[in-house]
């Protein structure tokens, strides 16, 4: 079966505002964001990539465009990577809703979790996996077994996604961390996945201690499971 990459969109303005942004239009990549898209072909240089899809978001789009451009590749849209459906809590500040009850749930209990006129954080990892399975199977059919294709989603779908690879239950996705632009690999089998690359960005500034402790508001965008 194929290998999958998973790609989570590059730093947004949404990221640098501290916003939980989910569906919310007109989000973008920030200057960080563009470069990181960037250097994304580069990054990705020896690796043949048979097919792309894309969450409907503009930081997604945005991500890939440079890639796309230096492959003359076309992206195939898929609403069931796009970000989870965060509903009234979209928008808003982190800083403010980590305040919220719900909070605590969403890092602790995430299973049990779903948003104000949103959707489940359970929804949210079933939809994602659905359409991983289905594309598994049209790449295999389409271009073989071997064959490497890539997806640019957000950091939960991806978590999410990692956490069915591995067996996790969705209640421990909240141990999982993907940076902006980070590449994560799945290699997909007919018995089990296989976890290959996991938020993978080439630079390990992240590594350095923060200044302040890690929390729901330290994080910038990442979320509403960011560590």
């Amino acid at each position: 079966m194929p290998t999958l990459i998973l790609v989570r969109h590059g730093r947004s303005t949404a990221n640098t505002a501290g916003l939980l942004a989910g569906w919310t239009p007109g989000v973008a990549l920030d200057e960080r964001g563009a470069a990181q898209a960037a250097a994304l072909p580069g990054r990705l240089a020896e690796v043949p990539i048979a097919e792309v899809v894309t969450s409907p978001l503009q930081r997604c789009q945005e991500t890939l465009q440079p890639l796309l451009d230096a492959r003359g590749l076309r992206a195939h849209t898929d609403e069931r990577i796009g970000e989870c459906h965060y509903g009234d809590w979209s928008g808003r500040k982190l800083a403010e809703l980590k305040d919220e009850p719900l909070m605590e749930v969403v890092q602790a209990h995430p299973s049990a979790a779903a948003f104000p006129a949103g959707e489940s954080m359970r929804a949210m990892q079933t939809r994602a996996a659905e359409a991983v399975r289905e594309w598994n199977a049209r790449v295999e059919r389409d271009h073989g077994a071997d064959a490497v294709y890539l997806m640019c989603s957000h950091g939960d779908i991806i978590k999410s996604l990692v956490a069915d690879a591995l067996g996790l239950h969705l209640d421990l996705f909240q141990r999982i961390s993907v940076e902006p632009c980070s590449i994560t690999a799945i290699r997909y089998t007919r018995l089990r996945p296989f976890l290959v690359r996991l938020g993978d960005t080439g630079d390990f500034a992240s590594l350095v201690p923060r200044a302040e402790p890690a929390g729901p508001d330290a994080t910038v965008g990442g979320g509403a499971g960011a560590p």
